[in-house]
């Protein structure tokens, strides 16, 4: 099995939008917002929903897969490698606590997409080492969606991480990820990361496509 990121097909991830049932009121309402993010800018989706039997997150991923595949957009499925292979989705994440990387890698397949999440250096290495293609960095503030994501980086943390840990010969992206926001986005992504991950200022939108706009209007700028 050749462990590398060329047999993967390309990803960006610009705007990484973490999907919460609860904020977008079940499978229709995530189905309606993903939709909505997408026509927006959103560049990679993931159903993350933190305490779902199994049953109710494949019901889900059934329905967001055929979207998101017709759009061109990658579904990532957090934890759930099971779910993921059965809907032929297009990668997963992992937690620290998750199965690791290499396992994911196995279990998938060299086309897959593999993201990790870190906090500090030596997560970083260990990911640098797991056969991840990116690394979801965090948490920037602490943030209510997931309260177990540990204590926050804050924008100079993040920085600091970054500049000590990234390097050219470096194949892993990376992408920012607790409470980032339109008012805080630009400095973020001045810290040096490839995106920025959302979950409320998308999900808790009442115009979640006019969201998505302004957020990409503040990354590209």
């Amino acid at each position: 099995m050749t462990n590398t990121a060329t047999s993967r097909a390309a990803f960006d991830l610009s705007l990484y939008l973490v999907l919460d049932p609860d904020m977008c009121g079940g499978v229709a309402g995530m189905v309606r917002v993903t939709e909505a993010a997408i026509n927006g800018g959103v560049t990679v989706v993931q159903l993350r929903a933190l305490g779902w039997r199994k049953r109710a997150f494949w019901d889900a991923a059934c329905a967001l897969q055929p979207l998101c595949r017709s759009r061109g957009v990658p579904l990532i499925i957090n934890d759930h490698i099971d779910v993921a292979l059965a809907v032929d989705a297009d990668g997963v994440h992992v937690g620290q606590k998750d199965l690791p990387a290499k396992e994911a890698r196995r279990l998938l397949g060299d086309t897959k997409i593999i993201g990790v999440s870190v906090s500090n250096a030596q997560q970083w290495r260990d990911a640098e080492t797991g056969a991840a293609d990116y690394i979801g960095v965090g948490p920037v503030q602490l943030t209510a969606t997931k309260p177990e994501a540990g204590p926050a980086l804050g924008v100079e943390g993040l920085r600091t991480l970054l500049a000590s840990m990234k390097s050219p010969a470096s194949t892993l992206r990376t992408v920012a990820i607790g409470s980032v926001n339109v008012h805080n986005a630009r400095a973020v992504m001045e810290t040096g990361v490839d995106g920025i991950a959302v979950v409320s200022a998308i999900c808790a939108s009442k115009a979640p496509e006019e969201a998505a706009r302004a957020l990409c209007e503040v990354i590209g700028s």
